[in-house]
């Protein structure tokens, strides 16, 4: 029986695909980094309406399109090829298409494809919407109960050794939580760096598997984390390090430009435990200087 002045009920239903809903634009489009239950409702409805996906595998991406059912076409995009789909993908935007750029998790252009794109979709007017969602270094950075008011996200660490310790000793004395992506094969070489050039108490986090089945944090000290790491078979997954800002005894050192080398030797050999072969070499690293130059003051002060 219809009630006077009210329209009768309506039956809920799951929206159908819209023609063009998504209209001509590039859609930056986040994809769960593990648990596939992590996507927006928004980002579902995106890549069912838009044109075309571009992804960085195929295969991978299908996966998470089977899950919720979007037939949407693929291409890919990777960087082995963005050079010249990039210009395709454009050319296509221009005519009136709509692209969605997914990687295989994350947001795109974050340690991933995406950012020879974006540029070019810019520089020819073609509008650019982020679609936001998981993050790695996002998720881990809450999660490891460092300082969250001031951090720098800085990718993968090299994998050169020299240039990795290089990019730890620009960040010695840094008042923000440093937060790095990194091998697993590499992870116990590069926490090894860490003790030497920023201390056996630097705080550390590995955040390891974020959001997948075997999700792992480990929080403590540089000295102790790299202790647990060797103790075990094999580091597999993949692994955030966030470390921690410099604390009050490293900002003294690095400040006191009076301090001799002797001095900061042996404050190194009592506050990390260092032999003074160790510790010698660490202020030879400090300062600049060559280890025999250090030796040779170190020498002239006893």
């Amino acid at each position: 029986m219809k009630v006077a002045g009210r329209e009768p009920a309506q039956t809920a239903a799951m929206p159908e695909k819209s023609t063009h809903s998504a209209g001509p634009a590039l859609y930056l489009v986040a994809t769960p980094i593990g648990n596939l239950e992590d996507i927006t409702l928004r980002a579902v409805r995106v890549l069912k309406e838009v044109d075309l996906i571009a992804c960085e595998d195929t295969r991978q991406t299908q996966k998470l399109l089977n899950h919720y059912g979007i037939a949407t076409r693929t291409i890919s995009y990777h960087e082995h090829n963005e050079l010249t789909r990039s210009a395709e993908l454009v050319k296509e935007m221009q005519e009136g298409a709509s692209v969605a750029l997914v990687t295989d998790a994350g947001m795109p252009g974050i340690s991933d494809p995406g950012y020879r794109l974006i540029s070019l979709a810019i520089r020819h007017h073609v509008p650019v919407v982020p679609i936001p969602g998981a993050s790695a270094f996002l998720a881990a950075l809450v999660a490891s109960g460092l300082p969250t008011d001031s951090f720098r996200f800085s990718g993968f660490l090299p994998a050169k050794r020299g240039e990795r310790r290089a990019v730890l000793e620009a960040i010695r004395t840094s008042p923000r939580t440093q937060v790095f992506y990194e091998a697993p094969h590499r992870i116990i070489e590069a926490l090894a760096d860490v003790v030497e050039i920023l201390g056996n108490a630097r705080h550390v986090v590995i955040a390891r598997e974020v959001t997948k089945l075997h999700e792992e944090f480990l929080r403590g000290r540089a000295g102790e984390i790299l202790e647990a790491l060797k103790a075990r078979d094999a580091v597999k997954g993949e692994i955030t390090l966030l470390i921690g800002k410099a604390e009050e005894s490293d900002l003294q050192a690095s400040a006191a430009p009076g301090i001799s080398v002797r001095q900061r030797v042996e404050q190194i050999v009592a506050e990390e435990k260092a032999d003074e072969k160790a510790a010698l070499k660490k202020v030879a690293k400090e300062r600049g200087i060559s280890k025999s130059e250090a030796y040779r003051e170190l020498q002239r002060s006893k």
